[in-house]
Order: structure tokens, then C-alpha cells, then sequence
């Protein structure tokens, strides 16, 4: 049982499970947390999880963990994971069932004081255009080869169709398309979830919040975001839905036989994986971004939703309300990427699951308008409570593979959440707090209460304290749509 006395303290904000903690470590753990955080996620796996990872095969520099850390399928949410090309592995735990999750921020010119009055109105629109829930179908109607292009060209796919703009998918993390992908690779059971799903929000933790930018901390960067003090901005939080959880399914099956194949030991059967130079790492890689390719789709085609659902409500009413795109980023994601390791530059694939990336200033892989402030970084926090702009540094590029933390992390699983939450109670005191809330579902709204998740200023301050992110902004929601 790992206990604060195995840790070595780092500063502050990070601390070590060294190599020599256990004899099948290839790396050490490097954590980003306070240590009140690490006592608290001490009362799960998630450490014992980032332990078992440090034994993958062709692992370089460190297995890293997140402030928002919690337990997840073989990797801890919040982890971090580099793999050496071509004969490191590849593992779907490592990356996460909904592939590309991620989140997308709209800013506008609003006035959060001219939209009051339509706000209610505003969260029924959201509701409407965005369809949400548990198997629910999607705002747009698929063929199969239309499916299939999706996969091929993601975002961009959406711009043929009218529902994106060259400056959205400019800011896009990989402007919203993964090369490499094969929907040949894809099974057809997955195929037969994912088409009537795209355009749809989900259930879950995936949401559509309206915020108002409360706080502004770096005025430069906010600038350039075109983020101002006192408007209005909008995030919406979702991935590749029924699609990217049957192609993680099925590749988590496939990989059982594959690590006998190769001979890869294993201390946890959920850390199955494949190297990457193999059939079986190739194909999973080609089935990934393919999934990547259409969650970036989906959440264009929300955003082009969400656009309208703005015009429906605020088109004459209010000054300018047209929504730009701020940035979409992934935080389920496997990406070959180049990274400085140990003084040698290598290309890597690097896991990220419930992590986001965070490049620093000048990186070629950010927008050419970000490259000066660094790659946006959006933390949503727990529906309720403030959530985040940061910007990457140049130490996340050396210390962190370039990333950073994803949101607010659990504390609570699902089932604690709605037993110790009423979704009816939770609803009239979001509502007496100024927040207008549209939810599927009672018992899905309680168990996304913000009581369920660690403080997100907390885990912000972990993140800017060891310097891996800088803060930008501070958002407080004031509408949220809830699957």
C-alpha cells in the first residue's frame, strides 16, 4: 500500500514515486498535486494504477498524474504516458473509452447584463438544438459512406457542409482532423452506434454551459482569445459518443491476445496493449483517429448548433451575438508527437487520458495567433462552480510532454453521487444561484453534482503552481444543459 512516505517531494506542487518503488517500474511516477490532494487520492487506485503503468514496455521519461487524478480503467484519469516509436506500446486504457473527449470554448461580445433576460430562454434553445442523452440521436442524418468520410476528414467534413468556418478549425487542436485514420478498421458495430449519434451531446459529464468571464488574469493572452471581462463565452464537452467507446471495446478485446503474442507481462489486464509497430497497434492507432476525426465533427456541428441556438434567442435583442471559436481540445487522446527526453529529442507517442494538451509559446503546433501566449488550456470545472482558461509554458514542454490537467476530477464515484444527492434539490439550489439548468434527468443531474468533484481552483493552483499552465481566465456559469 503506497503511503506519503514512499513519495519523494519535488516542490510543492510535485512529488515522485521513484523507479525503485517496485522492481517491474521502467520509469518513475512524477505526481502534480498538493499534498492534501494526494492524501485524498490515496483512497483510491489511481496511484497504484500510475505504478502499474510505469511497467509498460518502451516507456520514456515518466509516468505523469494530474491534480485532477481519480481511479479509472487500467490508467488513472489524469495520466500521462510516453512511448517510444516503433516499438513502444500502445494501450487503449492508456487513452480512454471515449476517445477525444474533449472540450470546445465559444467566446462572444455579449454583455452578460443585456442577456440576462433571455436567459432562460437561451437554455431551452441550447436544449432543443443540441440533442443530449444516453443513446440519443444526433442533430445530423448519416449514410454509411458519409460515416466514413467523417472519419476520414473530421471538422472538416463539417465545413463542406456549412456548419464550420476556416477560423474554427484553425483553432482546433490538429485543426480538427487526424491523419492516418481508417474507418476500414472500424467494426461495424461501431459504425452502426456512431451514425445516428453525430451532432449529440451524450450523458454523463457532458454538457453545454453558458458563462460569464468573471475574471481576467493575464490581459494580454484574454486579448487574443477575445476574451473580455463581463461577457458571455460557451463550452461544450463531449467526444466521439457510442462510436469511440465500441472501437475502445473492441481493440481492449483484440489486445488480450495480443500482449500473449508478444510476451508482455502485465501486473493489471486493463493495461493491454500492443507495440506500435505491430498489425494489431497499427490498426488500433488507424481505428483511434478515426474516432478522433469524429468527435472534433461532433463538436463542430454542436457548436454550429449552439450558434443558432444564440441567434434563435438573441438575433435583434442584444449587440453582436455572433459566437467565435477560443480553441478545442482533446483529453482522450494518443498522439506522435516530438518531445525533448532527457536532453535527446525523440518522437513518441504520447497517452493522454483525462489530460490535456498544453504547448508552450512558440510551439509550431498551435495557431499562429497563440504561438506568442502559448496553447489555450480549458478546464471546465463541476457543473456549478467556476472553470478555467489557462495558457502552456515552456516547462510543460520539458516537464509534462506538454500537458496539463483536464477539469476538476471526482471525488465521488456515480452511485455515492446519487445517494448523497437529491437531482430535484440539486436543480432548485442551481437555480437559486442564478443557473439556469435543463437535465435529462434527475438522478443523471445529481450524479454530476458539484459535490462529487474536487475544487477546480484547487487543482488550477497545482497546475500553475509547478508551472506546467498559466491562468488566463476565470469563468462562472450562469446556464447549463446537462444530457
Amino acid at each position: 500500500m503506497l503511503t506519503l512516505h514512499d513519495l519523494k517531494r519535488i516542490s510543492d506542487y510535485e512529488w515522485e514515486i521513484p523507479k525503485e518503488y517496485r522492481q517491474d517500474m521502467r520509469v518513475a511516477v512524477r505526481l502534480f498535486a498538493s499534498q492534501k490532494m494526494l492524501e485524498a487520492a490515496m483512497e483510491d487506485k489511481s496511484l497504484e494504477q500510475a505504478v502499474n503503468a510505469a511497467t509498460l514496455p518502451g516507456l520514456v521519461g515518466r509516468i505523469l498524474v494530474m491534480p485532477d487524478m481519480h481511479q479509472g480503467y487500467g490508467f488513472p484519469i489524469g495520466g500521462v504516458a510516453a512511448t517510444r516509436l516503433p516499438d513502444g506500446v500502445i494501450s487503449p486504457g492508456g487513452i480512454g473509452y471515449d476517445i477525444n473527449c474533449g472540450v470546445r470554448m465559444l467566446a462572444s461580445q455579449i454583455k452578460a447584463d443585456s442577456a440576462a433576460p433571455y436567459l432562460d430562454d437561451l437554455a431551452t434553445a441550447l436544449n432543443v438544438r443540441c440533442p443530449s442523452g444516453v443513446g440519443e440521436k444526433g442533430a445530423v442524418k448519416l449514410t454509411e459512406s458519409e460515416l466514413e468520410a467523417i472519419c476520414r476528414e473530421g471538422a472538416r467534413w463539417a465545413l463542406k457542409k456549412g456548419m464550420a468556418s476556416e477560423a474554427d478549425l484553425r483553432r482546433t487542436e490538429e485543426n480538427g482532423r487526424l491523419e492516418g485514420a481508417d474507418p476500414d478498421k472500424v467494426s461495424k458495430r461501431a459504425k452502426e452506434r456512431g451514425r445516428p449519434q453525430l451532432g449529440s451531446l451524450g450523458a454523463g459529464n457532458h454538457f453545454i454551459e453558458v458563462d460569464i468571464i468573471e475574471e481576467i488574469y493575464e490581459a494580454d493572452a484574454a486579448q487574443t482569445m477575445g476574451l473580455a471581462q463581463g461577457n458571455l463565452a460557451v463550452q461544450i464537452h463531449c467526444g466521439s459518443r457510442g462510436f469511440g467507446h465500441q472501437i475502445c471495446t473492441d481493440y481492449v478485446e483484440e489486445f488480450q491476445g495480443a500482449v500473449k503474442r508478444y510476451g508482455i507481462h502485465l501486473p493489471d489486464r486493463e493495461l493491454v496493449c500492443a507495440p506500435l509497430n505491430s498489425s494489431e497497434g497499427q490498426d488500433y492507432l488507424a481505428a483511434m483517429r478515426a474516432a478522433a476525426n469524429y468527435a472534433f465533427a461532433n463538436r463542430q456541428i454542436l457548436a454550429h448548433s449552439a450558434r443558432q441556438a444564440f441567434e434563435d434567442t438573441l438575433a435583434g435583442k442584444v449587440k453582436n451575438w455572433h459566437l467565435h471559436q477560443v480553441y478545442d481540445i482533446a483529453h482522450n487522446m494518443g498522439k506522435i508527437e516530438l518531445h525533448e527526453v532527457d536532453g535527446e529529442s525523440l518522437k513518441v507517442c504520447v497517452h493522454r487520458k483525462g489530460a490535456t494538451r498544453a504547448f508552450g509559446p512558440g510551439s509550431p503546433e498551435i495557431p499562429s495567433e497563440y504561438r506568442q501566449i502559448g496553447q489555450p488550456v480549458l478546464v471546465p470545472g463541476s457543473m456549478g462552480t467556476a472553470s478555467w482558461v489557462l495558457v502552456g509554458t515552456e516547462t510543460s514542454m520539458l516537464q509534462s510532454f506538454g500537458s496539463s490537467c483536464h477539469g476538476a476530477g471526482r471525488m465521488m464515484s456515480r452511485h455515492e453521487a446519487k445517494r448523497a444527492v437529491r437531482g430535484e434539490t440539486l436543480r432548485h439550489e442551481l437555480e437559486a444561484d442564478g443557473i439556469h439548468v435543463r437535465a435529462g434527468s434527475m438522478a443523471g443531474l445529481a450524479e454530476e453534482a458539484p459535490k462529487a468533484y474536487k475544487d477546480v481552483d484547487l487543482v488550477v493552483e497545482a497546475v500553475c503552481g509547478a508551472k506546467i499552465a498559466r491562468k488566463v481566465a476565470r469563468l462562472r456559469p450562469v446556464a447549463v444543459i446537462k444530457g
